[in-house]
């Protein structure tokens, strides 16, 4: 089983295509929750994908009722910069959901209240306020697959790092 990305109302294209093309570096799906900021067509999200898009295994949800219809509940974890927990301790399994909130919104407030044991943060320090979502999703992703590979050595199918 893979992971799951899930982007909730994501707002810039380059954003989703980087993330789009990092799904397709991880065998992970990814989940698009509507309304997006931007078309599927658009030549930003389809240059950041680069020519991985046939390798994404992405799935369009018309809102968070349907998502959240759609998938098993208790896979998902959220991630937000207001979340009390730090990312390092979620819960990972290898057919976590990943969610994530828009860049402009973050995290609507209703998931925060509702599942505070299941919200999570990336520590940071300093003044800013939150990363790039496309940057976020990487160091999240990656954590979730350190977790939870079998062994120490690299996930099936990953090429040896360079």
């Amino acid at each position: 089983m893979t992971l799951q990305i899930a982007l909730i109302q994501p707002q810039i294209p380059p954003n989703t295509g980087n993330i789009a093309r990092l799904c397709a570096a991880t065998d992970s799906s990814l989940h698009l929750i509507e309304p997006l900021g931007f078309s599927l067509a658009d030549s930003e999200l389809r240059r950041a994908g680069l020519d991985y898009w046939n390798e994404v295994d992405l799935w369009i949800h018309p809102d968070w009722f349907a998502f959240r219809d759609a998938m098993n509940r208790d896979r998902c974890l959220y991630f937000s910069a207001k979340a009390e927990h730090s990312f390092w301790n979620a819960p990972y399994r290898q057919n976590s959901c990943l969610v994530f909130g828009s860049e402009t919104e973050g995290m609507p407030l209703r998931i925060l209240e509702k599942h505070p044991e299941r919200c999570f943060k990336i520590p940071m320090s300093g003044p800013v306020r939150s990363l790039n979502l496309a940057t976020a999703v990487g160091v999240v992703l990656y954590e979730a697959l350190r977790q939870t590979s079998v062994s120490a050595a690299a996930p099936a199918g990953f090429a040896a790092g360079t």
